[in-house]
């Protein structure tokens, strides 16, 4: 059994020098080749994609980066303004490792490898951004007053990203952090902006209630306006009305005037044509209005009422009175019509 395991150890360790001895690097990462602790090659240009020949493990080691860019999204900190207002800023930063673009450079001044040395690794990278982030933001911060940070045109729209301060404030993270790092770490920030501002929760509430407040006071504002404005048109209204109906009542009013002249002069002129007809037309038209089933009538003997009763219609009209016996009950207004 020994023999047959020194026979097959020779292949065993011919497979493992081979499978050691070369060093695939792909598109999204970076290699550095460590030769007893020392760097012996570095793999960071887009021409050094590839396979690579390396002396096996463990004479020779390698160490993989990540070149693709990424993402830093640290939690909102509490800062001030200038104005002392305490608010929440949210940032973001995304970072890649700075790709070589001389391969002539020495291995020590490679971005690559100044981020091995400085930062090790994706943690100590952002634990590295997130400090410089953080006295950065308390910097830039402090010299910008609330309402130029929260700057908008209007209210239905969010803070000026165009020029106001808040997109210069990210523009001014970007540059401060990408000097920086790309010098000291071999670092390329890619992005830096304002992700969120957001005041504490423990101003929330206080906040909220102060614009409500002040919502409340504009919707008064409108609501006083809009009854002002429909008072207006109601007292227009009912001017206008008044003065329809007053011309309505004058037209009725002469109209009416009119009529009853007219009535007057056609009363008048049937009066004229014969007084007598007219007369007794009225004392009828008045026994109708006053003559009933029960009715008990007291009348002088001078009365007009009482004369046509007791001696009936004058025969110049055209009607004879009825003829009364002495046993006669006949109704004394009754009367009888002479045909011509």
């Amino acid at each position: 059994m020994w023999r047959r395991v020194l026979k097959t150890l020779p292949v065993f360790l011919l497979l493992w020098v081979a499978a050691t001895s070369f060093v695939m690097v792909d598109e999204s990462e970076f290699v550095i080749v460590e030769r007893l602790g020392r760097i012996n090659a570095v793999y960071d240009t887009v021409d050094s994609r590839g396979l690579h020949f390396k002396a096996p493990w463990p004479v020779d080691s390698t160490r993989r980066f990540d070149a693709r860019t990424q993402l830093f999204d640290p939690p909102g900190r509490e800062l001030f303004t200038r104005d002392r207002k305490n608010i929440t800023v949210d940032p973001f930063v995304c970072w890649r490792i700075a790709e070589s673009t001389d391969p002539s450079v020495a291995w020590s001044d490679r971005p690559v490898v100044r981020f091995f040395r400085s930062l090790s690794n994706r943690a100590g990278a952002e634990t590295r951004i997130d400090s410089q982030l953080r006295s950065m933001l308390t910097a830039e911060v402090g010299q910008i007053e609330l309402d130029q940070l929260l700057q908008v045109a209007d209210s239905t729209t969010g803070p000026d990203n165009e020029a106001g301060e808040l997109e210069q404030l990210s523009e001014r993270l970007q540059r401060q952090l990408g000097r920086h790092t790309r010098e000291e770490m071999g670092l390329e920030i890619v992005d830096a902006r304002i992700k969120r501002i957001n005041f504490p929760i423990g101003n929330q509430q206080a906040v909220f209630e102060r614009m409500k407040s002040e919502r409340r006071k504009i919707a008064d504002r409108y609501r006083s306006a809009g009854l002002a404005e429909n008072q207006v048109i109601k007292s227009r209204a009912d001017r206008q009305y008044n003065e329809i109906m007053a011309r309505a009542k004058g037209s009725a009013e002469q109209i009416r005037g009119e009529a009853e002249a007219e009535s007057i002069r056609l009363l008048s002129q049937a009066h004229a044509r014969d007084p007598e007809f007219y007369e007794m037309m009225r004392t009828l038209d008045s026994y109708k209005s006053i003559l009933g089933e029960r009715t008990t009538l007291v009348l002088s003997a001078s009365s007009n009422l009482f004369r046509l009763l007791t001696k009936g219609l004058p025969t110049e009209a055209g009607f004879t009175p009825a003829r009364k016996t002495p046993d006669s009950k006949a109704d004394p207004i009754d009367v009888t019509e002479t045909k011509p």
